[in-house]
């Protein structure tokens, strides 16, 4: 017989009751069960290789973008235990270390006691440190953090290699009393600009998100991807001198990436890890303009790009079995190398195959793109070359293409006239 005052599924049951809290805790335990699946993102490509490179990275992004959520899927992927210090909410000392007076401080010195997170990273060997709110750190604290962020020292710790270094700031128009970064503080970290992806979002609400993993270094392209790196950042700055330190004027950009010896070393090192894994033309040039800034970083990937691009000498040798690239910059960058290269040797061997050349280019891509090699090349022949049968035809194209161009161009003049 149930009462009017008892619950009749206690009388049934004999169970206790729940508690609300429980309810919502198993509630809340549904929620946070998510999965992860592997997905081409490539912020998150860009993050794990400088993770992987042991490199400090900076993620810039507005409030609830994700930065915090995506560290923290970023270690369980790695199986890294994550340790979250909001810098903005420090004092220098917690960094720097609290003076700690011994026994006989006149011949032992004072050591500078670490805070308790640190001593969990040295203990645990590896792990993931994670630097929030960086931007609204004030000065004193930035200061404090150098030594962190570079030499991995925390008081009188040194912080073991198994420890990762990524940070995490808002922009200052959108921080909470926010300062510009130092420029020493910034010249340490690849910055990295950290947005949503629509897909991404939707489908992680849905309990999928993408899933972090290092990327896979072939152990035989190790010594090549060395030597590819350091080849790649020297020639760049012995063409450029003045790229290799240039501190901005203005105070928002010191607070961003730009060229000194330290960045370019972290640029040289993510080149080598980037050739090792085999990672995309995007990522790699997302992470180098992070650490250089965009115009040092868009000329050091032109300058790849370079050095990527088949020997003419190669090509003159055999035309027939000659590749030329896809991308229209870099195919123009090769035929005028094969033009300089008869200009510099000129045989009528050479310049026929450098017509072969020519005429592939036009099978296989724009006539645009062999108006000036052709017109060169044709002023490079002396009386005695006959004429190859090849010319005809890349003279037609070429006329095409000019007529072409001084149509646009009498367009262009009218339409700016009737203006």
């Amino acid at each position: 017989m149930v009462t009017k005052n008892m619950p009749a599924a206690n009388v049934q049951c004999g169970a206790v009751p729940a508690r609300p809290l429980d309810v919502a805790t198993e509630l809340l335990a549904l929620l946070n069960d998510t999965t992860t699946e592997p997905r081409a993102d490539s912020q998150l490509e860009a993050l794990t290789l400088a993770v992987s490179a042991d490199l400090p990275v900076l993620l810039w992004g507005e409030p609830g973008i994700g930065k915090t959520a995506s560290l923290t899927q970023l270690a369980e992927s790695l199986e890294l235990p994550l340790t979250t210090v909001i810098a903005s909410v420090h004092e220098p000392s917690d960094f720097a270390g609290l003076p700690v007076v011994g026994d006989d401080p006149a011949t032992q010195g004072v050591p500078m006691a670490p805070p308790d997170w640190a001593v969990r990273l040295v203990r645990d060997g590896r792990g993931l440190l994670f630097l929030d709110e960086l931007s609204t750190a004030p000065p004193a604290v930035q200061a404090a953090l150098l030594r962190v962020v570079l030499e991995r020292r925390v008081g009188a710790l040194k912080l073991p290699p198994g420890v990762r270094i990524v940070a995490a700031a808002n922009p200052r128009s959108s921080a909470a009393d926010g300062w510009e970064l130092s420029p020493p503080l910034a010249n340490r970290f690849i910055h990295l600009q950290w947005t949503h992806d629509h897909d991404v979002v939707v489908r992680g609400l849905g309990g999928t998100w993408p899933k972090a993993t290092l990327p896979q270094l072939d152990p035989q392209r190790l010594p090549d991807a060395v030597a590819f790196a350091r080849r790649a950042v020297c020639e760049l700055l012995a063409a450029r001198p003045r790229l290799v330190h240039q501190l901005p004027k203005s105070e928002a950009l010191r607070g961003g990436a730009w060229p000194s010896p330290r960045s370019w070393e972290m640029a040289l090192r993510l080149i080598a890890f980037a050739t090792a894994a085999g990672v995309s033309r995007e990522v790699l040039s997302s992470l180098v303009r992070g650490t250089v800034g965009d115009g040092p970083g868009l000329e050091l990937m032109a300058s790849l790009d370079r050095m990527d691009l088949p020997d003419p000498e190669v090509l003159l040798a055999d035309p027939a079995a000659a590749v030329l690239p896809e991308r229209g910059d870099l195919r123009q960058a090769v035929l005028d190398g094969v033009v300089a290269a008869v200009r510099k040797r000129p045989d009528e061997a050479r310049w026929n195959a450098a017509w072969a050349l020519l005429t592939l280019a036009l099978e296989t891509g724009v006539p645009d793109l062999v108006v000036v090699p052709a017109a060169s090349l044709a002023a490079l022949r002396r009386d005695d070359w006959q004429v190859p049968a090849a010319i005809e035809r890349l003279a037609g194209a070429v006329s095409l293409s000019q007529r072409a161009d001084r149509a646009a161009a009498r367009v262009a003049a009218g339409t700016g006239g009737g203006r």
